[in-house]
């Protein structure tokens, strides 16, 4: 009997349906298990608990989830990256200056997760863990390069890994501290991550002031050309 189809359907594996269902599929069982991670901890029974709650089948849990809870976890911070970028967006960032667009992009991925911040405290605590792999400094350099473009960065060249190697220190240090701040509307944290950002504009106008000098000092290779070729 000839396979049927509904219109426009692709087949299995080619593409984008596969991809959207299981994507549909990450976010339901994120959304079930959110309410219990300050209870249970990132676990493979919250994951399976959150498939159940969800009406997702073990089966295609695996598949949104080929590695567990560790996925899950990971989708959850990439999902924060996600709705950062789309708070900025919809800023003026063009008529602020740089340090104001990078304070404002890390308190806009803080407060994405303002209501799970347990969750995200025992995220980065599971990403910690050896257990892990490469895991946690992945995640946190998607986090800073979401930062750095939506701010509009665009350097290539060494200031591209400068620029998030810096700021991956600021924004792990910050969100260290909001973790166990408990002033009102996280003011200390604020204040703190402050200081960091000035300690950002100070290396950056070390280096501004550095390719200064550089540029003024004479070419090392054309003045060994003409030593060379000199008489």
């Amino acid at each position: 009997m000839p396979e049927t189809r509904s219109p426009g359907a692709k087949r299995p594996g080619t593409g984008k349906p596969k991809t959207d269902r299981l994507e549909a599929v990450r976010a339901k069982i994120l959304g079930r298990a959110l309410p219990n991670v300050a209870f249970d901890g990132w676990t493979p029974r919250l994951l399976r608990e959150a498939a159940d709650a969800a009406g997702v089948a073990h089966g295609e849990m695996r598949l949104a989830f080929p590695d567990g809870v560790v996925d899950l976890v990971d989708y959850f911070l990439a999902d924060g990256d996600r709705r950062m970028e789309e708070a900025l967006a919809k800023e003026d960032l063009a008529t602020m200056k740089i340090r104001e667009r990078i304070k404002l992009a890390v308190v806009t991925r803080i407060e994405a997760d303002l209501a799970h911040r347990e969750a995200m405290r025992r995220a980065i605590t599971l990403l910690a863990l050896p257990t892990s792999g490469a895991r946690g400094p992945r995640a946190l350099y998607r986090t800073v390069d979401a930062i750095w473009r939506a701010v509009g960065d665009t350097s290539t060249d060494f200031n591209f890994y400068t620029k998030r190697a810096t700021l991956a220190g600021v924004f792990s240090s910050v969100t260290l501290y909001w973790f166990s701040d408990d002033s009102e509307g996280f003011a200390r944290t604020w204040e703190f991550l402050d200081r960091r950002i000035d300690d950002i504009m100070r290396i950056e106008k070390a280096k501004a002031a550095a390719k200064n000098v550089a540029a003024k000092l004479p070419d090392p290779f054309a003045l060994l050309g003409r030593l060379r070729y000199r008489g």
